[in-house]
Order: structure tokens, then C-alpha cells, then sequence
């Protein structure tokens, strides 16, 4: 057993990050302001799209990506269950009907299969998931969408540098919103980035981050600025700060760096375990694509163990391995079952969900903390299983 507790998972903040917060601080300009212009101006050009707006947390995000998308209360969106309910609540936030479709036992994202099934009069909408930092299948998605002219906002919350077919995920589809948690790829904290192909979009969404208003603090306060203002509609409080972007803009430089590590680690977590049939490893589509390794998601098999999955993170819990669930499905919680009232099964999501576990994955592990949880792993699964050892 571990002397010391492995936490799920750890930022890696070097001093340039400290550096930059601390120079936004004597500045006296913490709000957002030009920081955060440089953060998306920089994030755009990463990720080869015309456009990047950055908010306050990838929730935002997708809330006003949803407004920006001529979105109404009424509407259908089709999504996955398997995801953080914020990409549903937000749906309900702006009074839009979540529809929830399969999804694949394989990748564990959304199924294109199923999605055309789910499609009414009602539908506006798209919202992929890309699941642990997997791509879906957008090809299958977008050919969906062109069919009955729907918009497609990606949750590339888990993606940071993702790519499919040989391209980054953040510049082909209407919309795709990315997430600066702590955990995640890259941090600033709390934040968020909308990035878009579509000017319009990308004007409503600076338009809705901010009350609506017509000009930044920056423009109204700055030198070159003026204070004269205009309220161009309802908006919203989802800025960023110039003390995020500050982290975001050293973070954005490392971020190949931070999944070359992760992508070695997911490596050899999927050479160790691959020998236990207790656990069922992700697997890989057949099309060209770059997995970001935001998480490393096992599912156990419950019908090769005596325990369950609750079971498995206590005994982690106890040699000092910290885990995660990502994620029990959105409909199987106890608000959104009232609110949903599903008339129809979703079986792969349900199958999922009780057996699904994040191991610990980050460039701050070291190959000994990696050696830990996989041995930690094994011996639980030795004493636990229904198969005979020699």
C-alpha cells in the first residue's frame, strides 16, 4: 500500500503561470481585459478556428452557445447521457427539451445510430460529447445534421487537443466548448472557451457574456477606450478574468506536452491491464483521430467479481488511490429522472453506468504512482475475482 494518498488528479502550474498572475496583479487590471484577448486570440490560432470567446466555465459556455444558435423554449436538442449534467441543464436553463440518445459500449460515445431515431419536428440540434478526450463520430453527425438542417455544438469539454481525421476538434462544427477545470487538460482555474466558425456567433456570444453590452471594461476603461456604452440585449455575468487567462495563456503552450504524458501513461495502463478480463479497457474507432487522454475510464466486470464497483474505489480508497466516476448517467439521477420522465430505455448508458471508474491520469503522476494504482488494481482483482489463481 501507498504511504501517501494519490489524489484522482493535480493542475500542473509552473512559475511562468505564477509569474503572469502575479504581473496581473500589480497591473491593477484583474477583470477581463487584455489577457484574456491574448488567451483567445492564441486559443483560436491553436485550434484553427476563426473565432474564440472565453467565459467563465465551459456551463456558460454552453448556455449561451445554445442562445447564439437561435435556440428556443421548446426546441428538442439530441444528446448523450453519458456526460456532466451541465450539458442538459443548460438546456433546461433556456427552457430547451433534452433528448437523449444510446450510446456506443465500445467508445462510449453517442451512437450516430441512434440519433436519427430521436429526431422530430421539434429538433434543432446536435450536442456530441467527446468522452474522456475520444473523438466522435462527427462525419456520421454532421451528414445527419445537413439532412434536417440541424445546428451541431460539440461539449468538447474533455477534448483539448483532440483531433479527428487529422484535424483539431474547435473548427468545423457550429460551435465547440471547451472546459479550464482543475482537472482537465489544461486549467485557469474555473473557465471556459467557445470557439466558432460563424462571425454572428461569435459577436452574440461576446454580446451575451457580458450583459449584453457593447464594449468590454477594457474598451471603456483603458486609455484607448471610451466609457460610452450601449445594453444591446439580455446578457449574462460569464466573463473571464484576466487572472485565468493569465494561467491559460502558459497553459494553452504546454498543453502538447500534457497529452504526450497522458497518452504514455494511457499506454501502459492499457498494456498492464489488458491481461485482466475483470476490467473492460476503452477502445479505439476505426477512424483516424488523436485521443486527448483527458480521462483513463475502465468499466468493471461485475459478472468476473464478487464485488461491485463501489466497492472496487473503497478498496482503492483504502491502499490511498484516489478514482472518479465519469460518468453515472444523467438520466439515472434522482432530478433528472422527474425531469426527464424517459418513455424509452437507453440500456448501453444503463450498463455503464454501475460499472464505470477514472483512474488517476495527469502529468504530475510519476511512472511509480502509475506502477502503484496498476498493482493496487491487480491485487484487488486477484482476491476478488471468481476466476481461480494458481
Amino acid at each position: 500500500m501507498r504511504k501517501n494518498f494519490l489524489p484522482f488528479s493535480k493542475p500542473s502550474i509552473g512559475p511562468e503561470e505564477i509569474n503572469e498572475v502575479v504581473d496581473s496583479l500589480k497591473s491593477g487590471w484583474i477583470t477581463t481585459g487584455p489577457k484574456v484577448q491574448i488567451f483567445e486570440s492564441n486559443f483560436a490560432r491553436y485550434f484553427q478556428s476563426p473565432h474564440a470567446v472565453a467565459v467563465n466555465s465551459a456551463t456558460s459556455g454552453l448556455h449561451i452557445a445554445y442562445l447564439a444558435a437561435g435556440l428556443q423554449p421548446g426546441d428538442e436538442v439530441i444528446t448523450t447521457p453519458l456526460t456532466f449534467v451541465s450539458t442538459l441543464s443548460m438546456l433546461l436553463a433556456a427552457g430547451i427539451k433534452p433528448v437523449l440518445s444510446d450510446i456506443d459500449l465500445g467508445t462510449l460515445n453517442i451512437d450516430p445510430g441512434q440519433i436519427e431515431k430521436k429526431i422530430t419536428r421539434k429538433t434543432r440540434a446536435i450536442v456530441p460529447v467527446h468522452f474522456a478526450g475520444l473523438p466522435c463520430d462527427l462525419d456520421r453527425i454532421w451528414a445527419i445534421a445537413r439532412k434536417h438542417k440541424l445546428k451541431v455544438i460539440e461539449d468538447a469539454a474533455h477534448a483539448l487537443g483532440t483531433e479527428y481525421k487529422g484535424k483539431k476538434i474547435g473548427a468545423a462544427s457550429d460551435a465547440a466548448v471547451f472546459s479550464f477545470h482543475p482537472i482537465k487538460n489544461i486549467t485557469t482555474g474555473e473557465g471556459g472557451m467557445i470557439t466558432t466558425p460563424h462571425k454572428k456567433w461569435a459577436e452574440e456570444l461576446t454580446l451575451l457574456r457580458f450583459h449584453g453590452m457593447s464594449k468590454s471594461a477594457w474598451k471603456r476603461y483603458s486609455k484607448s477606450g471610451s466609457p460610452l456604452y450601449e445594453i444591446e440585449r439580455l446578457g449574462y455575468k460569464y466573463n473571464m478574468l484576466d487572472l485565468q487567462a493569465a494561467l491559460g495563456i502558459h497553459q494553452l503552450k504546454k498543453l502538447k506536452t500534457f497529452n504526450q504524458i497522458r497518452a504514455r501513461y494511457a499506454g501502459i495502463y492499457h498494456q498492464k491491464l489488458s491481461a485482466y478480463p475483470e476490467i473492460i479497457l476503452p477502445q479505439a474507432p476505426a477512424f483516424s483521430h488523436k485521443h486527448s487522454w483527458h480521462l483513463f475510464v475502465i468499466l468493471l466486470n461485475t459478472d468476473r467479481m464478487t464485488i461491485d464497483r463501489n466497492d472496487l474505489i473503497q478498496k482503492l480508497l483504502e491502499g490511498n488511490i484516489g478514482t472518479g466516476i465519469h460518468f453515472t448517467a444523467v438520466h439515472r439521477h434522482r432530478y433528472y429522472r422527474k425531469v426527464l420522465d424517459l418513455k424509452y430505455s437507453l440500456p448501453h448508458a444503463d450498463f455503464v453506468s454501475s460499472r464505470i471508474l477514472s483512474l488517476p491520469l495527469y502529468p504530475r503522476m510519476t511512472e511509480q504512482d502509475l506502477r502503484d494504482v496498476i498493482q493496487a488494481l491487480e491485487k484487488i482483482i486477484k482476491k476478488y475475482s471468481k476466476r481461480k489463481w494458481l
